[in-house]
């Protein structure tokens, strides 16, 4: 059950029909209310002078509001600006989707995460253990154990540079599952890599082996077709989707979506990278040319904070009665080792407080030589942005790798936007000619994160995200390696070829800019 069963196996991105459908009927839905917003304005323009004074005092409180509110910067920005440019239709939109009514159900959510925050304990010994080798990183380590992220030590992690190397190491542990196999991707795209996946996980399940499939609605939708749940749970799987794009359509969380990617199994070894289970994304079809994308297997006790963050998502995916945790844990005891790893998450129910984007930000100032970036999309805001400037005015050998071949152009236009800054600060841009560059890679002389997360508003602040910070020099160097040979097969980006950008596109790219976070 290997990626090397499919050579001369040609890849295919199919399109379903019925998820079409519903996403056209939830768009329609979506537009529907927009379209009662804009008749009820046209509807109150003969009240044009007691309207006005209403929308003056009315947009005045919503000012003071966003301005006091502890959401970021981009969040304002952009409700000041709809309320500006729509009178009536954005107050309109600002009291149905703007406000914190949604906290009701991120509150749900939070509940279903906080108990699987009880089986996360630190041992200390371990911290102590680490900040005698690494005094300088403690306050790191220390602020994602206060986001009840613990620390753990011997773990061995192996980094794919390509998710056709993870892939065929998943189904190498598959085949070897004995209890349990714990599975959550982002996208589902029927194909041959499904198939072959869904061949290996069947035959385990046919064994006595327990599969819990986790994936979300809106990453799937498009590509299975609408009997694919309930298949599966005729043979036998365990199956959850998160966030039905249709549940709240009336509050828009259905923007809110799970991007994490994690498989376990046994308990003893987990994965998680950039990759999605589709044929794109291991170079069976192409799409935009190459698709380089990267993942790391973990074994050792990192795994349960793997294992943790799969299971509260698969809480808060469904009401039913509680998991029971500890039939998860590891089958076996690990060799004692010095390779530190710390798993951590984030998701919309954190805001506006999100320690991902925090994380990385600690990150960048502890950048003392070098920090390289790998991110498919660089939406970044002014703290985030200065962060990098900073360090590269500050000597700090800052590379950032991005797509030569966008999949999303208006993605692709923004990120080439934010380049200026950067280049004028001195951080050195690369784009990844063979294609399109999926992987989510921060990296400094002392450690690393591998994970889900793209740099971008999305991200850190709309959807469900996972990562694994990793302190080791072997593992470090291999993933730097990596980088360095990515970069060989890129273009550097200059800031003279920047600002040569035709006219058009720089007008294009400031208006696109005041969208940024819906991108």
């Amino acid at each position: 059950m290997s990626i090397n069963n499919l050579e001369g196996v040609t890849g295919s991105i199919k399109k379903s029909l019925s998820g079409i459908f519903r996403a056209v009927i939830v768009g329609i839905l979506v537009l529907i209310q927009f379209g009662l917003i804009i008749f009820l304005s046209f509807k109150l323009r003969g009240y044009t002078v007691y309207i006005y004074s209403f929308l003056q005092i009315l947009s005045i409180i919503i000012i003071i509001v966003l301005v006091n509110d502890n959401r970021n910067v981009s969040y304002k920005i952009s409700w000041i600006c709809i309320i500006a440019a729509f009178p009536i239709t954005g107050h309109i939109m600002y009291i149905l989707w703007g406000n914190n009514r949604v906290k009701k159900i991120d509150k749900i959510v939070l509940e279903k995460l906080s108990k699987g925050f009880e089986y996360l304990e630190q041992d200390f010994k371990v911290v102590e253990e680490f900040e005698d080798r690494y005094p300088d990183m403690l306050r790191m380590t220390t602020y994602l154990q206060n986001n009840h992220f613990p620390l753990y030590k011997n773990n061995q992690v192996e980094y794919y540079p390509m998710a056709e190397e993870a892939f065929e190491a998943i189904f190498k542990e598959i085949d070897k599952a004995e209890k349990f196999i714990l599975v959550n991707f982002f996208i589902i795209g029927e194909g041959a890599l499904w198939d072959r996946m869904h061949e290996s996980l069947l035959s385990k399940i046919n064994n006595g082996v327990k599969v819990l499939f986790l994936y979300d609605d809106f990453g799937a939708m498009l590509r299975t077709n609408r009997n694919f749940k309930r298949d599966l749970e005729k043979e036998g799987f365990e199956v959850r989707i998160f966030n039905p794009v249709h549940r709240y359509t009336d509050k828009l969380y259905m923007n809110y979506r799970s991007h994490q990617k994690i498989v376990v199994v046994d308990g003893n070894v987990g994965f998680t990278g950039g990759m999605n289970l589709a044929d794109e994304y291991v170079n069976l079809v192409a799409r935009f040319g190459v698709w380089k994308d990267n993942a790391i297997r973990v074994e050792g006790d990192a795994v349960w904070g793997l294992t943790v963050t799969f299971l509260q998502m698969w809480e808060a995916s469904a009401v039913s009665s509680p998991v029971d945790y500890e039939q998860f844990r590891p089958r076996q005891s690990f060799p004692k080792n010095n390779v530190y790893c710390q798993v951590f998450s984030d998701g919309p129910a954190n805001n506006p407080r999100n320690p991902m984007e925090d994380f990385y930000k600690q990150m960048i100032y502890h950048a003392k030589r070098l920090l390289y970036i790998t991110t498919p999309y660089l939406i970044i805001e002014d703290d985030m942005r200065d962060a990098l400037a900073t360090a590269a005015i500050g000597g700090v050998d800052v590379r950032i790798i991005t797509p030569f071949i966008p999949d999303k152009k208006n993605v692709k236009v923004l990120t080439n936007y934010n380049y200026g800054s950067l280049l004028a600060a001195g951080v050195r841009i690369f784009e990844y000619r063979p294609g399109f560059i999926h992987a989510k890679t921060m990296l400094n002389e002392d450690s690393a994160i591998v994970g889900t997360m793209n740099m971008d508003y999305r991200s850190f602040h709309l959807q469900y995200e996972c990562g694994v910070w990793i302190c080791n020099n072997e593992i470090m160097k291999t993933i730097k390696d990596d980088l360095l040979r990515t970069m060989d097969e890129c273009h550097e980006v200059t800031l003279e070829e920047w600002k040569k950008r035709p006219f058009i596109i720089k007008i294009y790219e400031k208006i696109l800019n005041l969208f940024s976070t819906l991108m």
